[in-house]
């Protein structure tokens, strides 16, 4: 059987949108290309390509036709928001569909030591490194994407041993994984898709750390936390939903403790900060990346009067 592979090129933010309509349709899972490794110790920091290739591969069988339409209906919807190209297509040979596809994944270096890499790859292990194996025929945060590369970052600075953290929104359970391989002790993950549950323990599984983090299905206030259990919160999701759910992840948190918000885009930082304020907590550091910001907050610590 023959296979067309299909592509576009869009800016890293459009990456997971992408992403999920290529996984939809396509068959297997979805590639990304980009830049991959950097060299911290030579001053150099992770490379921000303008556009990234997203690809994913349809069998030419009777659903091929269906498939390829939903899929440019669904791209050129994306296109209204950003400069998205065309889709671009090739067919290759049933015995070519395996080694093109494995062929598009490398390992990334997100942050200083975060490696991500794929499972198929061999990654020289350097000092310090801190290697996350994820498979990418299942759809996954991938570290391209601004919000989750900023995240991860903090996630770096936070982390020193020993803390228990609540990740609100947790998806593939990319950042999970980062806090355990960071040091942290366990992790809380909340998700309201049940698909997005299965893949994260998947892919807690890959990563030997099952043991240590427990994902639940559901939100907020269906799903009841232990108040002021977790020494850091991580959200990354919408800032509507972070401005919505504020209550519950700001009292998830010890005083004291630190909050790591993003998927909130910087015109909308003023209201989530405000509401913020309101919850006790403060503002410490403002990443930005394009339009996209990621914020590393401190709950304060209450005192009587």
């Amino acid at each position: 059987m023959k296979w067309l592979e299909l592509s576009v090129e869009a800016p890293p933010e459009y990456v997971e949108p992408l992403t999920h309509i290529f996984y939809r349709y396509g068959e297997g899972g979805v590639a990304i290309e980009s830049p991959a490794e950097f060299n911290p110790d030579e001053g150099e920091i992770p490379p921000v390509p303008a556009t990234v290739k997203v690809v994913t591969f349809i069998p030419l069988d009777e659903s091929a036709r269906e498939r390829r339409s939903n899929i440019d209906v669904a791209v050129k919807l994306v296109a209204h928001f950003a400069q998205i190209s065309e889709i671009k297509e090739r067919e290759v040979e049933e015995e070519d569909w395996e080694s093109n596809w494995k062929e598009h994944f490398h390992p990334i270096r997100v942050g200083s030591n975060l490696v991500i890499c794929p499972t198929w790859r061999t990654h020289k292990v350097t000092d310090g490194d801190v290697l996350i194996k994820l498979d990418p025929g299942m759809a996954f945060g991938t570290g391209h994407h601004p919000t989750t590369r900023m995240c991860m970052e903090l996630l770096e600075t936070l982390i020193s041993g020993g803390e228990k953290v609540i990740d609100v929104g947790c998806g593939s359970g990319i950042l999970a994984i980062s806090a355990v391989k960071l040091g942290a002790q366990e992790v809380l993950g909340v998700e309201t898709e049940e698909r997005s549950v299965g893949i994260a323990l998947e892919n807690c599984e890959l990563n030997d750390i099952s043991s240590q983090v427990t994902v639940l299905n559901g939100s907020f206030p269906e799903i009841e936390v232990e108040k002021s259990a977790y020494d850091v919160a991580v959200a990354n999701i919408a800032a509507k939903v972070i401005v919505d759910l504020s209550e519950y992840i700001s009292s998830a948190v010890v005083d004291g403790g630190k909050l790591v918000l993003s998927g909130i885009l910087e015109s909308s930082l003023d209201d989530v900060e405000k509401c913020y304020l309101m919850q006790g907590v403060r503002f410490d550091k403002i990443l930005v990346d394009g339009d996209w910001t990621a914020v590393l907050a401190t709950k304060t610590i209450y005192t009587d009067p």
